[in-house]
């Protein structure tokens, strides 16, 4: 009997998926901000991303409740920071896109919190 531990098995990140009222729509808004193909695409489910790489997930939940952050009653369930050049430009194409704004902004000036068309918060930010 080997008293060497057995190698791990090789795991890999496949996606990151989000849970939401309607995939379709919520996958055009992150697939026009970061320029994301759907690699597949149904009534119930769609997936952006390339060859190789991990994606983003969509995925239709029919009792699908959004949110309320920053009130705790609804958790985030979620949160994605995205990192920008010009954070000035980066916030107004987002808002364009379809994503809101919070009313509460923790940082302003190094990130703004916003939130998807789905209701979960995600961040921009021009820090590394």
């Amino acid at each position: 009997m080997s008293t060497e531990p057995a190698s791990a098995p090789a795991v890999r990140l496949l996606s990151v998926d989000f849970d939401c009222p309607d995939p379709v729509e919520l996958a055009r808004f992150y697939g026009e901000a970061l320029g994301l193909p759907a690699v597949y695409s149904s009534d119930d489910f769609v997936l952006l991303g390339r060859d190789g790489s991990p994606g983003l997930g969509f995925i239709r939940v029919a009792d699908y409740r959004p949110p309320t952050w920053p009130d705790p009653s609804q958790g985030k369930q979620a949160h994605m920071e995205l990192g920008v050049d010009d954070l000035e430009a980066a916030h107004a194409r987002m808002l364009a896109l379809g994503a809101t704004e919070p009313p509460v902004q923790p940082h302003p000036e190094e990130r703004r919190v916003l939130l998807d068309p789905a209701g979960h918060p995600f961040c921009i930010s021009t820090q590394s």
